[in-house]
């Protein structure tokens, strides 16, 4: 086998990987949770603005309390991640199934619930009962979360779908006729989380989210917080993207759940009165990176192609096409340059395309390790928030600089190849302008 048919067996695999119901429907649920981690990171931001003399400010306008609003509002979103994934995701799938996906969701919430641990450690060692602890409903409780949604959304469509449940006459008004078709689901859904919780209780003396979270998320977020996992996952964003699949979203949707977790785990070092900078505990890579900084001008930092055209172009279809992607490119939204130009099946392209991302992310990654940079908080932006600005936003001065670095180096990277791909455009315009040339004069003038 050639290595052209290879990747284009690797690609085939991939494009059908991302239309698979369950990875379509974590990647559309965990974007439904989008407006949640930004509105709450909005409010963080405002608590935590990282402007000299800010915070002493705020306190003497306010009062020593002012930021416990702000925070109430960060908590009551991020510490609710679990609970938001859980409905997202069941009702993605449910409604891709074509079934009932609002009781499915409500379902699935209700089993998260019974199989959540219900005591939290107070003060002293006691125990307060019947809680639910945020701890579990938040980020450590987002893999559960997603296990709960798969299996409630296979049984309801599976029990809808084979007419499976309490049927009403026909004079029955709808909405409680579904109600009591959710009966039967409900029963097989709510018995199985009983004898899961009773199981990790008994046996165990646990509950399923803090073993899921033991032997799953952890070693998840320890292998996604590496530099060879952050390569891997760069690359293969960049190299599904030239190959017209639209890679961010399909590595994203495994991705993503993870650098939230890492940013949020960040934050909670944070509550606790501890630094990150230099902290061992702290995640390196985090949502911020994945879904901010290493993409300057969208997947595969291509503000830096734009830059490095303006440099260098002659060629009109090369300025037409720059111009026509640098404001959307300044929103981090490059699918003008991405189709326009095309990077998609370019041969000049692949190479820089996935470089320039990668040589992002390892300059991000580097910044933290050695101490220029702290790492990321719970503080995030919306993803269309410009390059420098982003940075300052969500870590102060140094961040804009490591985004300044990222896209000075994403330039250079793109600085021949756009060359080339301007020269090549350039030739061509030519020869099209002296065909034509040769065609008006050598078409014979009639004498009327």
């Amino acid at each position: 086998m050639t290595k052209q048919e290879m990747f284009d067996k690797f690609v085939e695999f991939m494009a059908r990987f991302a239309e698979y119901k369950a990875v379509a429907a974590l990647r559309d649920g965990f974007i439904m949770t989008t407006p949640f981690t930004i509105c709450g990171s909005l409010f963080l931001l405002i608590a935590n603005l990282p402007i000299p003399g800010y915070p002493e400010l705020m306190a003497s306008m306010f009062g020593p309390h002012w930021t416990d609003p702000l925070n109430a509002v960060a908590g009551g979103t991020f510490n609710i991640l679990g609970f938001i994934a859980v409905l997202a995701i069941t009702y993605k799938y449910v409604e891709a199934e074509g079934c009932d996906a609002i009781m499915a969701s409500i379902l699935a919430l209700a089993m998260f619930v019974i199989i959540m641990p219900a005591s939290v450690a107070v003060d002293g060692g006691a125990l307060a009962e019947n809680v639910m602890p945020k701890l579990w409903a938040g980020s450590n409780g987002v893999i559960t979360a997603i296990m709960v949604a798969f299996f409630t959304s296979v049984v309801c469509c599976w029990c809808e779908k084979n007419h499976i449940g309490i049927k009403m006459p026909a004079a029955v008004p709808g909405g409680v006729a579904r109600a009591f078709e959710a009966l039967t689901p409900g029963v097989i859904l709510f018995t199985t989380a009983a004898v899961v919780f009773g199981l990790c209780h008994f046996i165990g003396n646990t509950t399923l989210p803090e073993l899921i979270f033991a032997v799953i998320q952890t070693p998840l977020q320890g292998l996604s917080d590496t530099i060879v996992g952050g390569t891997v996952f760069s690359m293969l964003m960049t190299v599904l993207f030239w190959a017209g699949i639209h890679g961010p979203n399909v590595v994203g949707g495994i991705l993503n759940p993870l650098m939230i977790a890492n940013s949020l785990d960040n934050q909670k070092i944070l509550d606790a009165g501890m630094s990150l900078l230099g902290n061992p505990d702290a995640h390196i890579l985090t949502i911020q990176i994945t879904d901010t900084l290493m993409k300057p001008g969208g997947c595969g930092a291509t503000f830096g192609l734009l830059i490095a055209s303006y440099l260098v172009a002659r060629s009109q279809q090369m300025k037409t096409i720059t111009r026509l992607g640098t404001v959307p490119g300044l929103f981090n939204i490059n699918e003008p340059i991405i189709f326009g130009l095309p990077i998609v099946f370019n041969p000049y392209m692949l190479v820089p395309f996935c470089l320039a991302q990668l040589a992002v992310m390892l300059i991000s990654y580097g910044a933290i390790v050695i101490g220029f940079m702290a790492p990321f908080s719970a503080i995030q932006v919306p993803w269309t928030t410009p390059p420098i600005i982003a940075g300052f936003l969500m870590n102060g001065w140094q961040g804009a600089v490591v985004q300044i670095a990222g896209l000075a180096a994403a330039t250079a990277i793109y600085f021949p190849f756009v060359k080339a791909q301007d020269n090549a455009f350039y030739k061509e315009e030519q020869s099209e302008a002296k065909e034509h040339e040769y065609k008006e004069e050598g078409t014979p003038v009639l004498n009327h």
